[in-house]
């Protein structure tokens, strides 16, 4: 039986849109799936040694706000100055309150589990980013070498 494959293209490089690459492939791994994510432009701040991501209140009116100020705080509101940090840290700590594992941990568990991590070649170039500033053992490549591995993937994703 041939082994299920799983493409994941990774875009976002907020606190928010981080966890669902890592624990879909995650969890993909374990199934058993051979496992690539590709990040690109701001997706690649995901792969940086040191994470210092911030939650995208603004611009995402599903969120589920606490103490339901979704009802009575307008999605205007979460632009004022010092809300984007206030929103981060009640996110991190009801994470870790429930045993949500924190993203560092999440990305070592895809690399273990042989997910590979692939950051878009091209966008380093156009951002001047330096690769000192990535976690080891990530593959460089550009689109094209995605394509290799999505075009024969089971299942693709954009995130």
């Amino acid at each position: 039986m041939e082994t299920k494959k799983l493409a994941i293209i990774a875009t976002k490089g907020s606190l928010d849109w981080a966890y669902p690459p890592f624990i879909l492939s995650s969890t993909a791994a374990a199934l058993g799936y051979e496992v690539e994510i590709f990040f690109t432009f701001y997706g690649l701040q995901l792969l940086r040694k040191k994470l210092d991501l911030q939650v995208t209140p603004l611009g995402n009116p599903g969120m589920p706000m606490p103490l339901g100020m979704d009802k009575w705080f307008p999605v205007l509101g979460t632009a004022l100055p010092g809300m984007q940090s206030v929103m981060t840290m009640m996110m991190k700590k009801k994470m870790a309150d429930k045993g949500v594992a924190g993203l560092e941990e999440l990305r070592e568990l895809c690399q273990e589990a042989d997910v590979k991590l692939i950051a878009c070649q091209m966008t380093v170039d156009l951002f001047d980013m330096d690769s000192a500033d990535f976690i080891d053992n990530i593959e460089y490549a550009g689109a094209a070498r995605f394509f290799e591995f999505a075009g024969e993937s089971d299942i693709c994703l954009y995130i």
